[in-house]
């Protein structure tokens, strides 16, 4: 279904293993193919150990390049957001009308790239406060679709999540 689709899903120390995995798997079930974008091209240790490793440094990723973009929780997206060329590729794939995808903590990455005001969203529960500082409508659901962003809580999410991820995707042909 997805075959042709290019996504980065973005990677950091201390990432959650399912909220990265599971997502890079069911998308290649899907035929896509699912690059991991991180500051440096390495490997990255999650938060139970489990590692992953780079397959572009952010320099190397261009927005044009991709369909989208995949945002794990963790603790990674706290690191992410200290990258402004991190930011700069998340709001360049946001502003071409593609897909920008978090669960968890990744909401704090739309903040730091300033796509978030206005929109309604969904994250973990304690960045509530940060997202609607930040100007968003926060909800408590398992997924949130507003336009091109697509938000979900955390693990237990993740089946909503891919299915509304990959209806997108399967959207824009």
């Amino acid at each position: 279904m997805l075959r042709g689709k290019r996504l980065a899903i973005l990677l950091e120390e201390l990432y959650d293993e399912f909220e990265f995995w599971y997502p890079k798997l069911r998308l290649e079930e899907e035929g896509a193919e699912v690059l991991a974008v991180a500051p440096e091209k390495k490997t990255y240790r999650g938060k139970k150990g489990f590692p992953a490793q780079a397959d572009l440094s952010i320099g190397e990723a261009k927005p044009g390049d991709f369909h989208g973009v995949l945002i794990p929780g963790g603790y990674c997206p706290d690191r992410l957001r200290r990258y402004p060329e991190v930011l700069d590729f998340v709001r360049r794939i946001y502003e071409q009308g593609k897909l920008v995808a978090t669960i968890c903590h990744g909401g704090w990455v739309l903040i730091s790239a300033g796509i978030v005001r206005g929109k309604t969203l969904t994250g973990f529960f304690a960045i509530r406060d940060d997202l609607v500082n930040a100007g968003a409508n926060f909800v408590d659901r398992e997924v949130v679709r507003d336009g091109n962003l697509i938000t979900s809580r955390n693990p237990k999410d993740l089946p909503f999540y891919m299915r509304e991820i990959i209806k997108f995707l399967g959207e824009k042909a």
